[in-house]
């Protein structure tokens, strides 16, 4: 969560963030809110207040006393009605005024016969197969009648007294994903299947209220797709981002790897759906000429040995579409639009894989069980060679008896440069913090031995694709990101603290339980926990990522811990160990 500075202070002085508004204060330590910054607009029902003052005496926001750290450092929350919200925060002389705006997410309805603003779904083009079923929504005035015109059908749309509304993903984050049946004034929703094929246009919707109708087109054409308009497309993107759903809101899906063929069977703004389900953008992909829908056989398969991986070569005719799997002893690939014709397999006496099973799960599909000898995986990497499929499977590291001479381990600063990151009460970094601790863990890793690199080791910019970079180019056998926690507005920054990690990678989850135990037994500090999570810095397969948060620096209490510079030393020198122990347990 990226805080800004609500003021600048200087001996005796406190600037506002408002230009021109300057308050005189008394010679003494000043008044700080370094959150909200001024002018702070927001969908949640409360907000924090981070800052400090000198720990005597007592702070006031809107005349309510709050409490404070030992330190002096406070952050309790406060409840916001829609619309503009004014806070006083006092301290003996010094006083500082700011403005929270809540504003509302629900659309309005009209007060007279039409359709809200913005309200008509959907909202952009579809290209939909014959039969799909295809919903219409609308906003309109209370009481009237909805329909949409498309092609040959009308379809009523109905009114929805109710909806039950899902909370946003960080919601888990704070304990609040707890599903809301809210009212839905004026909502109207229908679906239908539509048999036309062709572009249908764009889709007419008309309110009647009163004897008055008013109609007004949607935004998005409806095209139906005939058998024979089926494009193909080619992946272009190194690592093709798969989604179950037209949006990044959606979840990922396995990557498709640069060259993979398939069918496009829908279309939904920038979005592509494939013939095996999942969504695409366009951006990552070009139409092919000429080509027909991506089938292949597959006969033998067969695996070779490197230092420190083994390769396993699939012969396709052409590169198809691809999922993964992973347990804990258990890789599992899957092939679609493939049939077997397969009476060899040849995977030698591998220091990796203990045998390799496969199945023809449907008339189009294959899945491949790779049964390991460990139930750690140390990465995974796939890609095409022509038409051959490569998948790369790296072995565990050779670790001499007390001693991480072997190991290579990539230390992510998170955030820096123009990325602050979390702000503390004293308007102390992330940034400077991920950056600290990061440089003490590394010398702890190598008075252990292993070879360690930095994704930055200054202040600077570096985007999360070069971080990610960093990682596949490397392939070390550890991915560690450092970061210090925040919250959404919604949160509780007094009372949430502790230690959480997150994985992606299911062989990533050891390590995630493992470092966050180690770091709460053995430092004695709250857990927040261990969460399976959609992050840039856990994503790549690799080498095991992980990312770690290794406290609240927004917690008054907690930041007093995260601040202190023997706290750091004792803290990367526990990591260090807790990596060895897992690396040798």
């Amino acid at each position: 969560m990226r805080q800004q500075l609500a003021i600048i202070a200087f001996t005796g002085v406190i600037f506002l963030g408002n230009p021109g508004v300057m308050l005189m204060a008394e010679a003494q330590q000043p008044l700080l809110v370094v959150y909200p910054p001024p002018n702070y607009q927001t969908s949640a029902s409360q907000i924090f207040f981070i800052g400090t003052a000198a720990p005597e005496g007592q702070v006031f926001i809107n005349n309510q006393p709050i409490q404070r750290s030992q330190a002096g450092h406070f952050a309790p929350s406060f409840p916001l009605q829609v619309g503009e919200n004014l806070f006083t925060v006092r301290y003996k002389n010094q006083k500082i005024n700011l403005k929270v705006k809540r504003v509302s997410q629900e659309i309005q309805p009209p007060t007279g016969a039409g359709f809200a603003a913005n309200s008509l779904m959907p909202s952009e083009d579809l290209v939909r197969l014959p039969d799909e079923l295809i919903c219409f929504e609308a906003i309109a005035t209370p009481g009237a009648t909805v329909s949409v015109n498309l092609g040959r059908q009308t379809i009523p749309l109905l009114p929805q007294p109710q909806t039950v509304k899902l909370p946003e993903n960080s919601a888990v984050l704070t304990a609040t994903n707890q599903p809301l049946t809210v009212s839905t004034l004026g909502k109207y929703q229908g679906c239908a299947k539509v048999s036309e094929t062709g572009n249908l246009g764009y889709p007419l919707f008309k309110v009647n209220l009163n004897n008055q109708t008013i109609s007004q087109p949607g935004k998005g054409q409806i095209i139906i797709l005939a058998p024979n308009q089926f494009e193909v497309i080619e992946v272009t993107a190194n690592s093709g981002v798969t989604r179950t759903g037209p949006g990044t809101n959606y979840s990922r899906l396995t990557p498709l790897p640069k060259g993979t063929r398939a069918t496009v069977t829908g279309k939904q703004g920038d979005w592509l759906r494939l013939d095996y389900g999942a969504w695409i953008l366009k951006a990552e992909t070009q139409v092919l000429s000429n080509a027909v829908p991506p089938q292949s056989m597959i006969r033998s398969i067969n695996s070779r040995t490197f230092s420190g991986a083994t390769e396993i070569v699939f012969p396709l005719q052409t590169p198809i579409p691809i999922s993964v799997k992973q347990e804990d002893d258990k890789f599992i690939l899957t092939l679609y639009h493939t049939t077997a014709q397969t009476d060899t397999i040849f995977i030698d006496n591998d220091p990796l894989i203990k045998r390799v099973d496969w199945q023809q799960v449907s008339p189009d599909k294959i899945e491949y069980t790779f049964l390991l000898k460990s139930p750690q995986q140390w990465g995974y990497d796939l890609r095409y060679e022509g038409t051959n499929l490569i998948l790369t499977l790296r072995h565990p590291p050779k670790l001499s008896r007390g001693s991480l001479e072997g190991v290579t381990i990539l230390l992510d600063a998170g955030h820096g440069g123009q990325e602050s990151g979390a702000t503390g009460p004293t308007g102390y970094q992330e940034k400077e913090v991920n950056l600290r601790v990061t440089k003490l863990l590394e010398q702890q890793l190598k008075q252990r031995g292993a070879k360690v690199y930095l994704t930055r080791e200054t202040d600077q910019d570096v985007s999360l694709n070069e971080r990610v970079a960093q990682i596949n180019q490397l392939k070390p056998t550890l991915s560690i990101s450092i970061h210090y926690n925040a919250l959404p507005d919604e949160g509780d920054a007094v009372n949430t603290a502790g230690v959480g990690v997150f994985w992606y990678h299911p062989q990533a989850h050891d390590l995630s339980v493992f470092l966050h135990d180690y770091l709460v037994n053995q430092l004695h500090r709250p857990s927040y926990g261990v969460f399976w999570n959609n992050l840039a810095l856990t994503r790549p397969s690799a080498a095991p990522s992980i990312l770690l948060e290794l406290g609240f620096l927004i917690n008054p209490n907690e930041f007093e811990w995260i601040s202190n510079a023997q706290e750091q030393e004792k803290l990367a020198k526990t990591l260090a160990e807790g990596i060895a122990a897992w690396l040798q347990h």
